[in-house]
């Protein structure tokens, strides 16, 4: 069994997304805080023992004592510790304070912990725990063989496989929801033990296959894909490989990357790589003798295919090669999540089967029973409709990747009475149609977007005994096995080991230091020299306000001043903080240097994400030209600046806001204004230096160097000077 990590750093390095460094001259209200309170396994049972542990901080001046008390339930006592304790923290210094508990019977209970200075206000965070079932713990050589739950339907769960070890990243919305965490942990997907875990708990739950979403990473040659490690490197290397069916949606939804180059990829590449790794594997879904293929954004096939026409004929190529192949032919369903007339006519057209929903989308942040009802309501009118056919799908929730738009749960027992009425509408279906035989469920692992039903932290099994006793005969009482129970696990190794590197640079970029000059910078917020070692993970704050960031995948090279920030995909996230959120005023400024001419839509500082389309700034190059942007609405006030951005050497930009009009400076010179009447709109997301988001495809081409943010609009006289004092350094590289 790998080697934990201490569970005091595990939680601070969890916790680090949602933290924020405090600046030294403008502590909070409160300095005393509890930034988490998280237990230290990833689901709980009874008459087990569970660490709890809480991260208290102090943001003052000053060394501090203070007094930490855990709240606990009736039923649950604490283990050889008393509950309260009391810590010393020196300035900035935060701690793990640990407790380790047991519940004496299952259900969910609610604990509470508080952290008090002398004489202070109490900062106090509260933590709800489901406590599964008692089981003793043995060890066994493996995973106990599947014990199938049988329903009349074939039952169907969307599958995301985004969670790879090298991608630790995907984890950071479920780190801002940690009852979201998973009962296998942070997993690594790839590993084919993760696969014989999924298989085991949805066939023990009447689930028949999983439908992995399908990313092809180019077109117009030889199949390369991402995210399939969940189905090449673990589902076809686990043990239970022949216990469960699995089938995939073909993501075709971006443009020039995901979909085709034209017929001739479609059926040279693409198809010949489906049928050779999955229609002729033994497990692959095959209903009435047929393959089943899902196609997430169909309709973008008239463009890749050159006509409606086109694709009709093309996918009728697709059928007449698995009738040649042996199959009796091949079920394509398209994606939609609508009820337009128009769009349902146009997939018929284009000669599909049926219309299935990944997802519904279900508006204004109902209640589980409006959820429900608008849910049926989608589903029925599509029936009444008549013009395509469907599988049905129902949705357990929807959160988007960044909390935006409308976000709903059906907590479990609602989810049953979902499931009952689908099941009863689906028993109504005509019976020769595909529909009549299948439900889909929204979805097994989408955590970050904020729908699943495996087990995890919050529910438990819940979803997963929903879907048990309202589809299968199966007996309600069963015994549903986590890894520890037998001695296997943790998953998590890679994402532990990244949170290690994580924990020591958040460490580092806390510390206070000052740069030549910051002292007297009248609004200086923060200021980003990327003076560091090269090897530090860290991107320090030479304002001594001690907003320093995570370096992601980035390097350093020679700077203006020092060292600079290599913008070559990577980039550096400051957490949030609310001074990141100036609103009066503002302004940003950076020397850069690129020899990519004419970028488009890449930016080199921004806190404008989806989510908050109307909030924040940022600060990069639009259409070839430097550009400022403080949104009023959604994606509005674009300043682009009258000239395109030089290359070949050091440019300094700056951008600027009084409340009223903004302004863009291209080497100390006025270059645009734009009318922008209000506040800036605040918001709590972190700050990216180098791009639009880690990894992301937006990002700066070039070298970033000397980032300032400041909490009021400089002066043209402020920004000239500011230009002037490293432009002779500037004209030396």
């Amino acid at each position: 069994m790998p080697a934990r990590l201490p569970l005091s750093t595990l939680l601070l390095a969890i916790t680090t997304a949602a933290s924020a460094q405090i600046p030294a001259e403008a502590p909070a209200v409160n300095p005393i805080t509890v930034r988490g309170f998280l237990p230290g396994k990833p689901v709980a049972r009874a008459l087990r023992p569970l660490p709890l542990a809480a991260i208290v901080g102090n943001a003052s001046q000053g060394t501090v004592e203070v007094v930490v008390t855990l709240s606990l339930p009736a039923g649950v006592r604490v283990q050889g510790e008393a509950t309260t304790r009391t810590v010393t923290l020196e300035p900035a210094e935060e701690v793990s304070v640990e407790w380790e508990i047991a519940a004496a019977e299952p259900g969910e209970h609610r604990f509470g912990v508080s952290a008090r200075a002398r004489d202070g206000e109490a900062s106090t965070a509260e933590l709800d725990l489901l406590f599964l079932p008692p089981v003793e713990i043995q060890k066994l050589d493996y995973i106990p063989d599947p014990e199938p739950a049988d329903s009349p339907l074939l039952v169907g769960a969307h599958h995301c496989p985004l969670w790879e070890a090298d991608k630790p990243q995907m984890w950071a919305n479920i780190i801002k929801h940690p009852e979201r965490t998973p009962a296998l942990g942070f997993y690594a997907q790839e590993n084919p033990e993760v696969s014989d875990w999924e298989t085991k708990w949805a066939v023990e739950h009447g689930i028949d296959f999983f439908i992995y979403c399908w990313y092809r990473t180019s077109q117009g040659g030889p199949v390369t894909t991402q995210f399939s490690s969940a189905i090449h490197d673990a589902l076809f290397e686990s043990r239970f490989v022949d216990k469960m069916k699995f089938t995939i949606m073909w993501e075709n939804q971006s443009r020039g990357r995901a979909g085709v180059a034209d017929e001739a990829d479609l059926m040279g590449n693409l198809l010949p790589f489906w049928m050779e790794n999955y229609f002729t594997h033994p497990s692959y879904l095959k209903v009435d003798g047929k393959p089943v293929l899902f196609v997430y954004r169909p309709e973008f096939l008239i463009e890749d295919l050159g006509g409606e026409a086109q694709v009709v004929a093309a996918f009728d190529k697709m059928r007449q090669a698995c009738r040649d192949a042996g199959f009796s032919g091949l079920y394509i369903l398209g994606e939609y999540r609508g009820l337009d007339p128009n769009h349902l006519q146009l997939m018929k057209r284009l000669g599909l089967d049926y219309t299935f929903a990944y997802c519904w989308h279900v508006p204004d942040s109902p209640t589980p029973q409006v959820a429900i009802d608008t849910q049926m309501r989608y589903i029925e009118k599509t029936q009444e409709l008549a013009i395509l056919p469907q599988v049905v799908t129902v949705s357990q929730a929807w959160s988007g990747w960044s909390d935006e738009g409308s976000i709903w749960k059906i907590p479990p027992q609602d989810f049953e009475t979902l499931l009952t009425r689908a099941r009863d509408l689906v028993a109504a279906l005509p019976a020769e149609d595909l529909g009549s035989r299948m439900l889909l469920l929204d979805n097994w692992n989408e955590w970050g977007e904020g729908h699943y039903i495996a087990p995890y932290r919050e529910y438990g099994f819940g979803y997963l005994d929903a879907v048990r006793k309202t589809l299968t005969s199966a007996p309600e009482a069963h015994t549903d096995l986590i890894p520890e129970d037998i001695g296997m696990g943790p998953y998590d190794t890679a994402y532990v080991t990244q949170a290690r590197l994580d924990e020591e640079a958040r460490k580092l970029m806390g510390q206070r230091v000052l740069k030549a000059g910051a002292a007297e910078e009248e609004g200086l917020v923060g200021w980003w020299a990327f003076d560091e070692d090269q090897q530090s993970p860290a991107a320090l704050d030479y304002s001594g306000h001690r907003l320093g960031g995570v370096l992601n995948s980035a390097s350093r090279t020679q700077g203006v001043d020092g060292s600079a920030l290599l913008c070559d995909g990577g980039s550096v996230t400051v957490p949030s903080h609310p001074s990141l959120s100036p609103t009066s005023g503002l302004s940003i400024e950076c020397w850069v240097k690129t020899d990519v001419p004419a970028q488009g839509n890449t930016w080199m500082v921004n806190r404008v994400y989806s989510g908050g389309i109307s909030t924040g700034y940022r600060l990069g190059v639009l259409e070839g030209k430097p550009c400022f942007e403080v949104p009023l609405t959604d994606w509005s006030h674009h300043l682009q600046a009258e000239v395109d951005l030089p290359t070949g050497r050091w440019v300094h930009l700056a951008g600027t806001f009084d409340g009223q009009v903004m302004r863009i400076y291209v080497d100390g010179t006025l270059s645009g204004t734009m009318e922008r009447p209000g506040p800036v709109k605040a918001n709590d997301f972190a700050l990216t230096l180098g791009s639009y988001d880690p990894g992301h495809q937006a990002h700066f081409h070039g070298v970033l160097d000397e980032v300032k943010l400041y909490s009021r609009p400089l002066s043209a006289k402020e920004v000239a000077a500011h230009h002037a004092l490293l432009a002779h350094r500037a004209a030396e590289q």
